[in-house]
């Protein structure tokens, strides 16, 4: 990756305005034409959202995107719609047992309400915003049900494929047990026994850490810093470790890009969120400057690996480092992107995620090298062939890839590869990149999953 060391947020105003602007555009088209009954939008094929059946992880950020868009634009048909769609359909989710991702579905929609409450941008009610925060603390306590315990002490919140599975993608759901600590509350099981969020938060971290990162340590021959797995598997019968595992990645032992994106960005976020807090709330836990280092350790070890070899010289990655095709686009680290290829699928939702990680740890840390990154990657995304300006295409970061093992992409007659499409979380974070980085201007607040009390 090359990055622009000269490139400032300031220098990317009018691109962020745009994309905010071109996602109230897009909003609102789907608010007006998406069929409810058919569940989630997940991604689009010839242009126009379609649904999958896996689970309904993207309606939080269908309705997250006009709570950003209002939040930047302050206009009020978007509340009303984040507000109205929020009560209409994310109740369910709740409650969710099955799913692993609470973060996903009510940080962006209830947590994005009660944050703009705190914010003022809200009209304050106290009814209201006890509304906002008793659903965060159901999901909180409902995603910290799904535990698996392992042999080493520490234990993690389970996918949704199981007891035996830790997915790479928890880490950044882990805010809802974030804010639902920060609201002072805790799951309660047999016998009235009391059980901490923030210790759940705490071993799915150290879990993750150990399990789904590499680090060169010499795990395997593959062990390359930066590696990361989609997926650990555990023998649930005695919670030892059997080994890594992919879903959406080309294989165990190569790094499916968007999942290094949710380690980056989760690492990230969470670094944000545990310094917001009193440090002493830590110390039953092994201490805030345990869990400090291995957030940073994770964070920086991929976002080292974004910056030199993972991605094409503009910021964007292919959707696995080990896609099989690469071996026929010689060179392809030292060009720019090119989605129109013949042989791999770009992933530019794994971009999306990953810029606005890399502009966190570079605010945390005061490393330039970090901050640059980010922007320079975001710098691409605003622009085409990634920003999608057509009007009658309902997507809005476009050549994003959901599952290109089982082939669920969209491939055009002309094409031999996904390419052209869009994803509801690839437009959900190019949005909220998009809001960050305005929040970066002097005279703002930096723009966080949680409320600046």
């Amino acid at each position: 990756m090359r990055i622009d060391t000269q490139i400032t947020p300031e220098q990317l105003t009018l691109s962020a305005q745009r994309v905010i602007s071109l996602a109230a555009e897009k909003s609102l088209e789907l608010n007006k034409t998406w069929d409810a009954t058919h569940g989630a939008p997940v991604f689009t094929a010839e242009g126009k959202y379609s649904t999958r059946g896996w689970t309904q992880w993207t309606h939080g950020f269908q309705f997250g995107i006009p709570l950003l868009v209002y939040e930047v634009t302050a206009q009020p048909e978007f509340l009303a719609i984040g507000r109205r769609k929020t009560l209409e359909h994310m109740p369910v989710h709740l409650t969710h047992r099955g799913v692993h991702d609470h973060g996903f579905n009510i940080v962006s929609t209830y947590g994005a309400l009660a944050r703009l409450m705190h914010k003022g941008l809200i009209p304050f009610n106290e009814w209201e915003l006890a509304t906002y925060q008793t659903a965060l603390k159901a999901s909180a306590a409902v995603q910290a049900m799904r535990w698996s315990e392992t042999a080493y002490g520490h234990g993690y919140i389970y996918s949704f494929n199981g007891p035996q599975s830790l997915f790479c993608d928890t880490l950044r759901t882990l805010r809802s047990l974030a804010l639902g600590h920060g609201l002072g509350h805790r799951l309660h099981s047999e016998r009235d026994s009391e059980i901490s969020l923030l210790d759940r938060l705490v071993q799915h971290i150290r879990t993750t850490a150990r399990f789904n990162v590499f680090f060169g340590d010499g795990r395997d021959i593959y062990d390359h810093p930066g590696r990361v797995a989609h997926e650990s598997i555990f023998n649930p019968a005695d919670g030892y470790y059997r080994c890594p595992s992919s879903q959406q990645g080309y294989s165990p032992f190569t790094t499916w890009t968007r999942g290094l994106a949710w380690i980056l960005c989760g690492s990230a976020e969470l670094l944000e969120w545990i310094e917001s807090r009193p440090s002493g709330e830590f110390d039953p836990y092994g201490g805030l400057e345990e869990i400090r280092h291995l957030l940073r350790r994770m964070a920086k070890v991929t976002a080292d690996y974004y910056i030199d070899g993972m991605t094409a010289l503009d910021g964007i990655p292919f959707w696995d480092d080990g896609a099989p095709g690469l071996v026929h686009l010689e060179g392809w680290r030292d060009k720019n992107s090119v989605p129109e290829n013949p042989w791999e699928p770009v992933d530019s939702s794994a971009a999306a995620i990953s810029a606005q990680g890399l502009i966190r740890l570079g605010l945390l840390l005061k490393e330039d090298r970090y901050l640059q990154a980010g922007l320079t990657a975001a710098q691409t995304l605003f622009a085409e062939p990634y920003l999608c300006t057509n009007s009658s295409h309902q997507g809005l970061l476009l050549h994003s890839v959901y599952h290109r093992p089982n082939g669920w992409d969209h491939i055009p007659a002309n094409s031999k590869i996904p390419q052209g499409e869009s994803s509801m979380w690839g437009d959900y974070h190019l949005v909220e990149l998009s809001v960050l980085i305005l929040s970066l201007h002097p005279g703002s607040k930096l723009y966080c999953f949680f409320p600046d009390e």
